[in-house]
């Protein structure tokens, strides 16, 4: 329960952080500005790890695991995702990265030999429910499929493939250590990436306002460093399949951040879709199962006793 908390507050500040990103790239060029945040993220995990004595070299297959995560968690995900929001709707961006539970759980089964209760089943489909109900609230409806729909899908598949790889490593690689492994090689390969297609992306560094680089910190250290670890520390806890559906409440906090930060509004049928994107997370979270697995182990206890 205590992991599951955490979860819902690092779900929140994911939530504030898409407004907090849409603010950088306002003013910073979009590819460049994530390299480095992400680059500082990294610095700032390897910080806090140095600072616990939890520093180690990776051994043998380990590195294949930091490559293998920074490929698909980093560079491919944040690339593809930057590249499809530029050419689809948020309307149908939301929709698509609402199968992210959904695709993890699968490739759970698929690749980990994981078993998922119906219980759990029906969680993740009325969270994905709850994701699509919340964003077809806005007022421009799901548009016509694009280039950009399928960049979407790619990221959000990367990303599911990522959190096998996370659950596999975490058998000997501190989760914490391998998203701080993670982050920095997988900025680096972005950093090129942005120095061909952005060549004057640092000149432009020096442009922005000081309270950019305040949002930019904030989103560095809090969202993406301790958020990233937290969240591949609890993979490592409870299963890849299990810590992804806590991804659908960051969609509903993405519109209380929108709506506290760049004033735009919510609806009504926002909370109907909140308390759907909730009821999903307590059935395919497994918490529910395991309040009244609890439950009955006490009346056991007190019929022995």
């Amino acid at each position: 329960m205590r992991i599951y908390f955490i979860l819902i507050g690092t779900m929140m500040i994911w939530g504030v952080n898409v407004s907090l990103i849409k603010i950088l790239v306002d003013h910073f060029p979009p590819v460049t500005i994530t390299a480095l945040r992400i680059f500082t993220a990294s610095l700032a995990v390897f910080f806090t790890l140095k600072m616990t004595n939890n520093v180690r070299r990776p051994q043998g297959k380990e590195w294949g695991y930091i490559f293998g995560g920074a490929l698909l968690s980093v560079v491919c995900h944040h690339y593809f995702l930057a590249e499809g929001l530029t050419k689809t709707s948020a309307t149908n961006a939301g929709l698509i990265l609402g199968l992210g539970p959904l695709l993890t759980a699968l490739f759970a089964t698929m690749l980990l030999k994981g078993r998922l209760t119906v219980a759990r089943w029906i969680g993740f489909l009325l969270g994905g429910v709850g994701v699509s109900f919340t964003v077809l609230a806005g007022e421009t409806g799901i548009s016509t499929m694009t280039t950009g729909d399928i960049d979407i899908f790619l990221a959000i598949l990367s990303q599911a493939l990522s959190f096998i790889l996370i659950k596999k490593a975490a058998a000997t690689l501190d989760p914490r250590l391998l998203t701080g492994y993670m982050l920095f090689f997988g900025s680096l390969v972005l950093f090129v990436i942005s120095l061909w297609m952005e060549p004057q992306g640092l000149a432009h560094l020096s442009e922005a306002p000081p309270f950019v680089w305040i949002v930019f910190f904030f989103s560095a250290i809090m969202a993406t460093a301790f958020g990233h670890m937290i969240y591949n520390y609890a993979i490592g806890k409870i299963g890849a399949a299990e810590a992804s559906i806590f991804m659908n409440l960051s969609t509903f906090f993405s519109l209380v951040g929108a709506a506290v930060l760049l004033d735009e509004s919510m609806l009504p049928a926002h909370f109907i879709g909140f308390m759907l994107i909730v009821s999903g997370v307590l059935l395919g979270s497994g918490s529910l199962e395991e309040l009244w697995l609890q439950r009955k182990r006490n009346i056991q206890i007190q019929k022995r006793s």
